[in-house]
């Protein structure tokens, strides 16, 4: 049997999939036809119910429950690692935020749903591509700009300032880890295969995490021109034990969220 699979060529999620689509874990038969996207594309084919099986932002989650099962393993929880809102203006504070422009990384994303959360009345927002953000921050593009995954890491050394971790107020106000990315499959596939592929992921993580530190070639392929530090970091932020299962407390997360997104779109 073939299932289509999508990612994104991030170091987390490489990590994560590297063992289950390059052989090195037994599939009991099943095979992948792997695309590898950015975020906001999968989200857009999340919605238009393209892939069987793919990585989505939670953010996108509330509108696809009626196509999608949410997958044990896989996905993108924790504490510390998320958005962060940040600017090039030295003078800038919070109180100014609803009235700067903003670049956000996707519509649909979780980071949009984190900023729409602690700036409800912001609405000068610009969504582009999360790796094109910093750039439009430091060319004067936009005002301010919502940073998610590798630019966690690089904005200081660009001379760009923080105005708040959006992840931080997440948690503070919530006290639950950050839902940030899960894998979806297609509620028409029977539970026993849900459960198959739920198993066959876990054990690519676990795969990848009894080999780590090692990084396999599939991670460096992908990474563009990152560091190696730079995906370590990124793999020690984005992949962990939620990664291997949501568990109770990645439940309440994603049962949180869904809370935080009918709150923003009844107002």
């Amino acid at each position: 049997m073939r299932l289509s699979l999508g990612f994104s060529p991030c170091p987390n999620d490489t990590f994560i999939f590297d063992a289950l689509v390059n052989g090195k874990i037994d599939t009991g038969g099943l095979e992948f036809d792997v695309v590898l996207e950015d975020v906001q594309t999968l989200n857009e084919w999340a919605l238009a119910g393209k892939l069987d099986i793919s990585k989505i932002s939670y953010g996108v989650w509330p509108l696809v429950q009626n196509q999608y099962q949410l997958l044990e393993s896989g996905g993108a929880l924790g504490k510390g690692v998320g958005p962060l809102l940040i600017t090039k203006n030295p003078r800038a504070t919070l109180t100014d935020v609803d009235q700067m422009k903003i670049a956000v990384p996707g519509i649909n994303t979780t980071a949009h749903m984190l900023f729409s959360m602690a700036f409800p009345n912001a609405k000068q927002k610009q969504f582009m591509v999360f790796h094109e953000i910093e750039q439009a921050v430091l060319d004067g593009k936009v005002d301010a700009g919502v940073i998610i995954h590798e630019n966690r890491f690089t904005y200081q050394d660009k001379g760009l300032l923080k105005l708040m971790d959006l992840g931080e107020n997440w948690e503070q106000s919530l006290q639950c880890p950050i839902p940030l990315g899960g894998i979806v499959m297609r509620n028409h596939f029977e539970p026993s295969l849900r459960d198959k592929i739920n198993a066959l992921i876990k054990a690519s993580v676990q795969y990848a995490f009894a080999n780590y530190p090692n990084l396999a070639p599939y991670v460096h392929q992908h990474a563009q021109e990152m560091s190696e530090a730079v995906m370590r970091q990124h793999i020690d932020l984005y992949v962990n034990n939620y990664s291997i299962e949501l568990g109770v407390d990645g439940h309440k997360a994603v049962e949180s969220l869904l809370g935080v997104y009918q709150n923003i779109h009844s107002n």
